[in-house]
C-alpha cells in the first residue's frame, strides 16, 4: 500500500514540476531531479535515500556556494532541498542568489529552527516550503501534495 501511494505521489510530482519547469526526459521517461543542500552528513544521507526511494534522482552539496556553482556550471534541478544553516554561504543566503539568477526550481528550506520570525526570514529568501529537519516520507508526501495542489 504505501509503494503505490508513493509511486501515485510521485506521478503527481512530475505532473506538478512538468507545468512549473521543463523536464529532462531520457528513453522516454521523465526524470525528476533534486539537490540536497545541507552541510551535516547524516541529514544530507538521510535526506538522499529518501529522495531515491520516491524515485527522485538526486545530487548532494556541503553549502550554499556549491549549491549556486552547480547552477552555475549548468546544472538544473526540479527540487532543492536546502539547509538554512551552513558553513560559506547558508540557506538564506544561497536561496536569494538562485532566485537572483532565475532559477525557479520548487526549494524546500529546512532546519531545526522553528521560531516564526526564524521560519518567515527563511521564506522571505525565496522559498516555496519550509519544513523542520529531518524530513520524513510524511513530510515529503505532504510538500508533494501541495505542490500538486498548487499546481
Amino acid at each position: 500500500m504505501a509503494c503505490s501511494a508513493a509511486i501515485g505521489d510521485q506521478l503527481q510530482l512530475v505532473l506538478a514540476l512538468n507545468k512549473r519547469n521543463e523536464m529532462a526526459t531520457s528513453n522516454g521517461r521523465t526524470k525528476i531531479t533534486a539537490l540536497v543542500v545541507d552541510d551535516d552528513r547524516i541529514i544530507k544521507t538521510i535526506h538522499s535515500k529518501l529522495l531515491s526511494k520516491l524515485g527522485i534522482e538526486n545530487h548532494v552539496a556541503a553549502n550554499g556556494k556549491e549549491a549556486v556553482d552547480l547552477h552555475c556550471s549548468g546544472k538544473k534541478f526540479d527540487l532543492i532541498v536546502m539547509d538554512r544553516e551552513m558553513p560559506i554561504m547558508n540557506g538564506i543566503e544561497a536561496t536569494r542568489e538562485l532566485r537572483a539568477l532565475g532559477i525557479r526550481s520548487i526549494i524546500v528550506g529546512v532546519s531545526t529552527r522553528s521560531l516564526g520570525q526564524e521560519i518567515q526570514e527563511f521564506m522571505d529568501a525565496g522559498l516555496d516550503y519550509y519544513q523542520e529537519k529531518p524530513l520524513t516520507s510524511s513530510k515529503v508526501i505532504s510538500i508533494l501534495h501541495q505542490i500538486n495542489h498548487n499546481s
